[in-house]
């Protein structure tokens, strides 16, 4: 189809089931159909359109090992240990489990340009086989710098798993692929078109990717009001801290979440909200552990954290984002997988605290929270990469990096690098 006789482009975005994955793009969709493209998913309809809105338009994929929106693994691991089970059980598996459905929804939908979520990497794949020009959504920014440097074997035994994928899935071996991996290394970075919900503030300067990566800040969109939040047991006059490990990390962070509500009830100048999905801190829904902490299966966290001081977390990307988004600083207890890495872009920053997950207990994380609380230079520091965040413009500058991808082709164009770059695997389609 021809975007130019349109007047508007055709953009597919390709997501796995993971909630942190999906929530960036929800913003940069309403922001490309706000301009008047058309915009679908492939992914897990569940889980798209409980975020994205139930008049999404989502092509279903299949998704390795069932429905859902978290990765259960063992809560005891960590490390390389963790990372091989996440590559090898979860996000290899999903890939081939997605390609059928993507290639589908490519012959359906006929997208001008494809927008990647960095671990669904099945899409990149059908990307190339079709010779579709791809972005790739990097939902946590702290692969950008390629933090597997310092371990040169676990970076090369990551690599060979998508080289192997690769070949699988029918892309050529041949000189062709190696300039394809000399743009970065692998499927989890478009040659197009690298778009990072950050900014340098907070994860640096990333010389790798500079020709193709665009900071963009935290793509933040409303979301639908949470009528089962209980606002009315949140008290004025006292300063609002919220505490929460994720949803794909409910059984690890059990005695974590308890052990916040602790520290919290200890300090009645505070008020606490925790997110429990799975009831660790309070049992039952709504449950009050003490007068000052509310523990509630379900959190509106953007809305929380507009009114919180400050915020205890796993150093996972989305709440990291959001919290310094709002000026919110932070105490930063990493679990696993890329949550050491964003942690300690956060204390670099100087927006917050790290504390060691494992040895966390409530004396630990009291003496953090009274440090981010009462050293002003944290919430400074916090401040002034949320205002960076703010001034890279979001969803509306994605939505326009993605446009430059229709643009005309002509001498340095994003569209035509991509097209010249997916040319070499068009006809493996």
């Amino acid at each position: 189809m021809d975007s130019g006789a349109r007047g508007a482009g055709r953009f597919l975005i390709v997501v796995p089931p993971l909630v942190g994955h999906v929530n960036p793009l929800v913003g940069v969709a309403a922001a490309l159909v706000a301009r008047g493209h058309e915009v679908a998913w492939a992914g897990h309809a569940g889980v798209v359109r409980r975020l994205a809105g139930a008049g999404a338009r989502v092509l279903e994929c299949g998704v390795a090992g069932g429905s859902g929106d978290a990765v259960v693994r063992p809560a005891g691991l960590r490390g390389p240990g963790a990372l091989k089970f996440l590559w090898e059980t979860f996000l290899v598996p999903l890939a081939e489990a997605m390609i059928p459905g993507v290639a589908a929804a490519v012959e359906g939908f006929e997208p001008d340009v494809m927008v990647v979520d960095q671990q669904a990497v099945g899409g990149a794949v059908v990307a190339m086989r079709r010779g579709v020009p791809w972005a790739t959504s990097a939902s946590t920014a702290a692969e950008l710098g390629n933090p597997l440097a310092a371990m040169p074997k676990v970076d090369a035994w990551v690599r060979e798993l998508l080289l192997e994928l690769e070949v699988r899935s029918g892309l050529p071996t041949t000189a062709a692929s190696a300039r394809y991996q000399s743009t970065y290394g692998d499927l989890r970075f478009s040659p197009h078109l690298v778009l990072a919900y950050s900014t340098a503030a907070l994860s640096g300067e990333v010389g790798a990717l500079h020709e193709t990566l665009r900071y963009v800040g935290p793509s933040i969109a409303e979301r639908p009001a949470d009528p089962s939040f209980p606002w009315h047991r949140v008290p004025g006059g006292r300063r609002l801290v919220f505490a929460g490990v994720g949803t794909a990390n409910s059984d690890a962070g059990a005695s974590f979440l308890r052990a916040c509500a602790e520290a919290i009830g200890e300090r009645p100048g505070l008020f606490g909200v925790v997110a429990d999905p799975a009831g660790a801190v309070g049992g039952s829904v709504g449950a009050a552990v003490a007068e000052n902490v509310l523990a509630v299966p379900h959190v509106p966290q953007l809305e929380v954290l507009r009114r919180a001081s400050a915020a205890i977390c796993h150093a996972g990307q989305n709440t990291v984002c959001e919290a310094l988004y709002h000026g919110v600083p932070l105490v930063v207890a990493p679990i696993r997988d890329d949550q050491p890495v964003v942690a300690q872009q956060v204390v670099a920053a100087g927006a917050g605290v790290r504390i060691r997950f494992a040895h966390a207990g409530a004396v630990q994380i009291g003496a953090a929270l009274d440090r981010v609380l009462g050293e002003p230079e944290f919430a400074a520091a916090a401040g002034r990469v949320g205002e960076s965040f703010r001034s890279a413009g979001g969803a509306e500058a994605a939505a326009g990096y993605l446009e430059g991808m229709l643009a005309p082709d002509g001498p340095g164009t994003l569209r035509n690098r991509g097209v010249e770059r997916a040319g070499q695997f068009s006809q493996m389609s």
